[in-house]
């Protein structure tokens, strides 16, 4: 069966900046308070989901050296659509002109991962090209008045362009999982305001990562040391150090990008990710270890040897 490999990444980020002296104008908080408790300094807001991952997939698809004709499949991952009825796949689809499919998945922070491999499975059934984008607009559905959320969340999106090569590709392995019995920890009802126990979050994420991380890295016949760079959710630095610490990572190959955009849910990992390749932190023949969590609770990793 066909494999895949990554080809090209793009971002998008709306142009207004909130930085953490911003807040403290509505919020009793300060930057000293938000950047020792989370390691956010400043986040994008206004975006709406579909414009950002307009954005972010034209700026892959033109790192790939591609045009959107090229492209068979749109797989966006979002919580925050812009409508209930159509996905907002089929208006990125339109917008980038794609002429193939397009459909949404919802697997909160986690959803990246999830549609990377998706795409796997496209191309292992036939699929030609696939664009994986990453998009939320949190702001939209965020009780600035709250200083437990108002302080994480950030709009943004993030892209990239598999396609199929023949042999296993740069996917390793993989794990996903869930447990809708955690539900409650991180919700938002239609309607409704994002709502989050923030304890329990960080107790049960550093755990479902690092076994979900362990099982990824088991299933690649690989080990921690071998991982070049982990490019984790970021949703809070202190559960990305914990999880390091347990994984045996050193922060130094670790993708950190929380402290300029916040959380960002499904743009949180390709945002990291482009990054990294941007600042020629990955070579080819890299390991590296895609691993996520969010509300569900789910949570997903993968491996990749990285071609280039």
């Amino acid at each position: 069966m066909a494999g895949i490999t990554v080809v090209g990444s793009g971002i998008s980020v709306p142009d207004k900046v909130v930085t953490n002296d911003d807040l403290t104008a509505t919020l009793d908080t300060s930057d000293a308070w938000i950047t020792e408790r989370t390691g956010i300094k400043e986040r994008h807001v206004g975006g709406i989901t579909s414009q950002m991952a307009i954005e972010a997939g034209r700026r892959a698809i033109e790192d790939a050296g591609l045009v959107p004709s090229d492209i068979d499949v749109v797989l966006l991952s979002t919580t925050t659509p812009d409508a209930l009825v159509p996905g907002t796949s089929a208006t990125v689809q339109a917008g980038i002109g794609v002429p193939g499919g397009a459909f949404d998945v919802n697997a909160a922070c986690s959803g990246f991962v999830y549609g990377l491999v998706v795409a796997a499975g496209l191309a292992a059934i036939g699929s030609g090209r696939v664009l994986v984008v990453g998009a939320d607009a949190l702001s939209r559905i965020t009780d600035w008045d709250d200083r437990t959320m108002a302080v994480l969340v950030g709009d943004g999106a993030g892209a990239v362009v598999v396609e199929p090569v023949d042999g296993p590709g740069d996917l390793l392995s993989w794990n996903f999982g869930a447990d809708g019995t955690l539900r409650h920890l991180l919700m938002c009802d239609h309607g409704g305001y994002l709502f989050m126990d923030g304890k329990e979050v960080f107790r049960k994420a550093v755990r479902v990562v690092v076994e979900s991380a362990e099982r990824a890295l088991s299933d690649a016949g690989l080990s921690a040391a071998d991982i070049d760079l982990l490019v984790p959710h970021q949703a809070n630095l202190r559960i990305i150090q914990a999880a390091c610490q347990r994984l045996g990572i050193p922060e130094e190959r670790t993708a950190v990008v929380i402290d300029r955009y916040g959380n960002t849910s499904s743009a949180s990992i390709p945002l990291a990710l482009d990054d990294a390749l941007r600042n020629e932190r990955v070579s080819p023949g890299d390991h590296l270890l895609l691993t996520g969590f969010g509300g569900g609770m789910t949570w997903a990793s993968a491996v990749l040897r990285w071609r280039g």
